[in-house]
């Protein structure tokens, strides 16, 4: 009998999706004219830009002078965090406060900072994948140039106090940007109500294709460049602007900010399903995070015993794609930096099992999820030297 095919590492990127594949095809192939040149069909292409732009401001409560084009989330954290870093040392500021679990695209752009003279503060998340505000409040000092942290964090969906910690840095005068890269479509944003000056969008996590992001800039700050070029995006971020992806993500925000509660919450039940069901099945298994503060389609186990690697290898003979960690550090032999910082030992944090869902998963793909992560668990453990159970 042939295997089936599920998909259900939605987390590490999703298959592009009918519409934003329609809306970006006569892009390629037709209106395919540079926007910034001044004939009809550089026209066609400008005007889809800026739609674009506007569907992407609508669906996160911002204007559409607010938001600016990338290449990729990454890219748009780097131009957030260094060049807000920037802008904090020309007043003096030198410090930045993040968490220690967040995406290597902000640890690791607040490295760069910390070897040209930043003191960045780590702020610990506690055994559930969660800081308060008061944390925040209580590590900004009038040396503070920037607050980072992340909307939803990539490896076990938790979802932190963003609303509450915008408020507190816009009462303490210093600017906020979070990496909404797993919370965008999944929870509601308004950036204005919620106290938000720098946010990133990454589109292949939302259903459009890899290779196009977005980063949101409050009007009222004066950002610098992180990329020097030509005039596009209004002489901030130079380059020809890759309009058929551009349009897709417009799409994909469009789409994806419509309906959220009625579409999160089915796919929570399916989440919750396999949840309850392996933690019924199989035995020394534990889900990493909150359960509360948590993305509807995240689940994240630790199984002891066994290896994530094993776990996947054994998942796709049976046709199931998930994930043991970020798929951005798959090839990494380390444990997962996230599953260490809320206190996960090294042999625990390494039989990980990310599932992510998204609104095309199904009951039958649950169900048949279901029936095969307790026979993989049971093989590898057989083999492995090291369970003793």
């Amino acid at each position: 009998m042939e295997k089936p095919f599920i998909y259900m590492d939605n987390a590490a990127t999703t298959k592009t999706s009918d519409s934003c594949f329609n809306a970006m095809l006569p892009y390629i192939q037709q209106n395919y004219g540079n926007p910034s040149s001044i004939y009809s069909i550089a026209h066609v292409a400008k005007a889809a830009v800026e739609g674009a732009r506007k569907k992407a401001s609508a669906a996160i409560g911002a204007l559409p002078e607010e938001i600016f084009f990338t290449s990729c989330a990454t890219e748009s954290d780097n131009w957030a965090i260094k060049c807000g870093a920037k802008l904090g040392l020309d007043q003096g500021k030198n410090q930045i406060i993040t968490t220690n679990f967040e995406h290597h695209a902000v640890l690791n752009a607040c490295k760069n900072l910390e070897s040209n003279g930043f003191e960045v503060i780590y702020l610990p998340v506690d055994k559930d994948g969660l800081i308060s505000p008061k944390q925040v409040e209580e590590a900004i000092t009038e040396k503070t140039a920037l607050v980072t942290v992340m909307y939803a964090n990539n490896e076990i969906g938790t979802v932190l106090p963003i609303p509450e910690i915008g408020a507190i840095c816009r009462q303490k005068g210093v600017l906020f940007h979070t990496d909404a890269v797993q919370a965008i479509g999944h929870v509601e944003i308004d950036v204005h109500k919620q106290n938000i000056d720098m946010l990133s969008i990454s589109g292949h996590k939302i259903h459009a294709p890899k290779g196009v992001g977005l980063l949101y800039v409050n009007k009222k700050i004066n950002l610098p460049n992180l990329l020097d070029g030509g005039a596009q995006e209004r002489g901030r971020r130079g380059g020809t602007e890759n309009v058929a992806y551009i349009v897709a993500l417009g799409q994909a925000l469009e789409d994806c900010a419509k309906n959220i509660e009625v579409r999160e919450k089915k796919i929570e039940i399916l989440r919750n399903k396999i949840v309850e069901s392996v933690l019924n099945e199989v035995p020394k298994v534990r889900v990493n995070g909150s359960m509360k503060h948590r993305l509807s389609g995240n689940v994240n186990f630790s199984f002891e015993g066994v290896e994530g690697e094993s776990i996947l290898l054994l998942l796709d003979s049976f046709g199931i794609c998930a994930s043991s960690g970020s798929a951005c550090t798959s090839g990494s032999l380390d444990p997962s930096h996230v599953l260490l910082a809320i206190g996960l030992p090294h042999e625990t944090a390494h039989g990980s099992l990310r599932i992510s869902l998204c609104a095309e998963n199904t009951e039958k793909e649950v169900d048949y999820v279901i029936e095969t992560i307790p026979k993989v668990i049971s093989r590898l453990r057989e083999m492995s030297p090291v369970w003793n159970g």
